[in-house]
């Protein structure tokens, strides 16, 4: 059953990216504008070679096109163009429950939250293999140890946000590492995240899954370890230095314990190539700790951006408690 709130006096905009999704993206609009009757849908084309344009603008939704590839470009364009105090964003594929989108926003706006993200509940296998769900525990748990709070669903597509948190967003990755990138910009910011629980079915009949297992979780296993070089330069380089200090000691612990025996050093090669090991990890190091120093920098940046804009403010009554057992707060 669609879920409908009165939002007025709240501009919410929600964004649906789209490639080839002619044989949903109608639907997704229909159960959106029912959902969110006061939203601004936006259809974000993406070099669709079907119709997907044409239905989703039949259907009442404003349709933009992207011509660089990929759903972090989308999104990048989308949130640069696009002025709203609240938005959501949800894949066109009809994969996501498109009528609980209110409950979305509701949640959002109770809280306040920054950012409420859909966890993907499935009973049916082929919506959500085994593979992809293994994959998800195992990429949400990576992101969870290395910035220190633990998201449930990482790679979901069904999210909102508030205004400060989109207008601060960098949108740096291209393709589908689009959901870890916004999972750990709030880990980053440390901003208030809400989870609630929403289904998520299979596509439906003509439709295409664009993902890719294994390219895409190396990708987003990839993206995950530039951000960590990027966001916690200490522990990424401070572990490039353990394991070149190893390496090291391990070449270096012989001769010098054949020099105290001896007295002597007859393995030059050897020994020059454990010092200046050594030496590279000592460096390393240190790069570690002043690029630390840096990125302490551009978080303060970072922050002062997100706190230029107001939080998330209630403008209609609310029928959903917000310490509702559906609502997950991190």
């Amino acid at each position: 059953m669609t879920d409908v709130q009165d939002f007025s006096g709240t501009d919410i905009a929600v964004i649906v990216p789209c490639y080839n999704e002619a044989a949903a993206v109608g639907k997704v609009v229909s159960e959106l504008q029912a959902s969110l009757p006061t939203a601004k849908i936006y259809v974000y084309d993406n070099n669709s070679t079907d119709n997907t344009a044409t239905i989703a603008a039949a259907a009442g939704a404003i349709v933009r096109h992207v011509a660089r590839k990929g759903k972090g470009n989308v999104v990048r364009r989308a949130f640069a163009d696009v002025e709203a105090d609240v938005y959501l964003l949800i894949d066109g594929d009809d994969t996501y429950e498109a009528a609980r989108a209110a409950e979305l926003v509701r949640v959002l706006l109770t809280g306040p939250y920054d950012q409420v993200i859909g966890v993907r509940k499935h009973s049916n296998v082929a919506a959500y293999r085994p593979g992809h769900t293994l994959g998800n525990r195992v990429l949400t748990g990576a992101a969870g140890a290395l910035f220190g709070r633990e998201i449930t669903d990482m790679l979901s597509g069904y999210r909102a946000f508030s205004r400060r948190y989109v207008k601060s967003f960098p949108a740096l990755s291209q393709e589908f590492e689009i959901e870890t990138e916004l999972t750990i910009h709030s880990l980053h910011l440390r901003v208030p995240v809400a989870e609630i629980p929403v289904g998520y079915k299979e596509r439906p009949s003509g439709g295409e899954s664009k993902l890719r297992t294994y390219r895409d979780g190396v990708r987003i296993l990839r993206w995950i370890l530039s951000l960590t070089r990027l966001e916690r330069p200490t522990l990424f380089h401070g572990a490039l230095a353990a394991l070149l200090g190893v390496v090291a000691l391990i070449l270096g612990v012989p001769v010098v314990l054949e020099y105290l025996d001896t007295g002597l050093v007859p393995r030059f090669p050897t020994a020059i190539l454990a010092s200046s090991i050594g030496l590279v990890a000592i460096l390393m190091l240190v790069l570690g700790y002043l690029l630390d120093a840096v990125g302490r920098s551009r978080q303060e940046a970072a922050r002062l951006t997100y706190l230029r804009h107001p939080a998330p403010a209630v403008t209609a009554e609310v029928r959903l408690p917000i310490d509702s057992p559906q609502v997950v707060r991190r």
